[in-house]
């Protein structure tokens, strides 16, 4: 009898350090997938830092290349300048979202909720930003070709066509890859939120 008391006791410490053990591992566990999230976040921050830049470098760089350089009439510069600060306002509106060094270390299902607006925020973007890219893109190649008199062996007017395709690849690749990172970061956080119910 006293045998059996002294085994039941020792598989009771036993199951108690297991218990210890994997409360332990689920809580490297839930470290590790935090910090990876809080990765792909500053990734994607990181992204639209350079988008940022790129925006707000456009306006002197426009007046230089299609002014200066290409003719092309002012009023075509201020209306891609507009465009240019309005598309870095809306990274920058999406950026506030996101940007939260605590976010990944405070309540998942608000983290949760936040990347899920910047990433249909995001997407959302597409139904203005590809019209508008495709009327802009039309107004410089009308340009262009007017300015030179329609000949199409115009340089500037193909290192522009060339420049559009190549930017417009660019642009969806990173718009495809940024929603798939804001996807795998709503997966991970059900994940997490799902094993903790």
């Amino acid at each position: 009898m006293n045998n059996e008391n002294f085994d039941l006791e020792n598989m009771r410490q036993q199951m108690t350090t297991l218990k210890n053990k994997l409360n332990q591992q689920e809580i490297i566990s839930d470290r590790l997938v935090r910090r990876s999230m809080k990765n792909e976040v500053n990734t994607i921050a990181r992204r639209y830092y350079i988008i940022m830049a790129v925006g707000l470098f456009m306006v002197p760089y426009g007046y230089w290349c299609f002014v200066i350089l290409g003719g092309l009439s002012i009023f075509f510069w201020i209306v891609t300048s507009i465009f240019m600060l309005v598309c870095a306002g809306a990274t920058y509106y999406t950026l506030r979202k996101i940007n939260d060094p605590n976010m990944m270390n405070r309540n998942l299902v608000e983290a949760s909720r936040r990347v899920a607006s910047a990433k249909k925020f995001e997407a959302n973007w597409l139904f203005f930003g590809i019209p508008a890219v495709v009327v802009w893109f039309a107004w410089f190649m009308y340009e262009a070709y007017q300015i030179h008199g329609g000949a199409l062996s115009n340089g500037f007017f193909w290192g522009g066509c060339i420049g559009g395709i190549i930017g417009a690849i660019c642009g969806l690749s990173l718009n495809f890859r940024t929603q798939r990172q804001f996807q795998e970061i709503i997966d991970q956080i059900e994940d997490l939120t799902e094993y903790d119910k």
